[in-house]
């Protein structure tokens, strides 16, 4: 039995209307998909596929957890994925895709695998951007990132998202004095 078959949606074979499927995607699953944006996580499907003739609307309810890198301190964090989908199956001659959320499958085979379909939809609540809480990243790695943060005084009022936990830590970071030569540059731009 292959790693996927539970996965297989039998669309040749559904009566018209509604089915229900419900599936749990553990660890294994991401394991087994190798996908580099999740290794990890616990996120619950329900999924309802509705038949009319030939097209199936297939509607996905998905909850859970996912354990994905912090940008800012490379620890694990957890990430709360919710999120509804849809996608439309048609038959046809081959497999394609003709757009973001409608599938043509081969009708001799009148089967699809919503395994990829499912990791993309929880990669895509991924932000660009996701980091700890402030105060929650792995104190080490912010106090490495510190002191190897490069800063000018007139940073001071930008939101540092959190890599200095002390308010007195930036400050001093803060009033360090500066290259002479960068003060001339923007005295420069300044005056632009």
């Amino acid at each position: 039995m292959g790693k996927f078959n539970l996965y297989k949606i039998p669309l040749k074979s559904l009566p018209e209307g509604t089915q229900n499927y419900e599936y749990h995607l553990d660890d294994q699953f991401f394991k087994n998909i190798d996908g580099p944006e999740v290794q990890r996580g616990s996120v619950d499907v329900a999924l309802s596929v509705k038949r009319t003739g030939g097209t199936f609307e297939l509607k996905f309810a998905i909850n859970g957890i996912i354990l994905i890198p912090c940008d800012r301190c490379l620890d694990n964090m957890d990430f709360e994925v919710a999120t509804n989908e849809h996608l439309y199956v048609k038959f046809g001659s081959e497999y394609s895709e003709e757009n973001d959320d409608v599938v043509i499958v081969p009708e001799a085979e009148g089967e699809i695998n919503i395994a990829w379909f499912l990791y993309e939809f929880i990669a895509l609540t991924i932000p660009l951007k996701h980091v700890h809480p402030a105060g929650k990243c792995n104190k080490t790695m912010s106090m490495k990132l510190k002191t190897h943060s490069a800063r000018s005084a007139d940073d001071g009022d930008e939101d540092d998202n959190g890599i200095f936990d002390d308010e007195s830590d930036a400050d001093d970071m803060t009033n360090e004095e500066t290259d002479p030569r960068w003060d001339e540059l923007k005295k420069l731009i300044d005056n632009n």
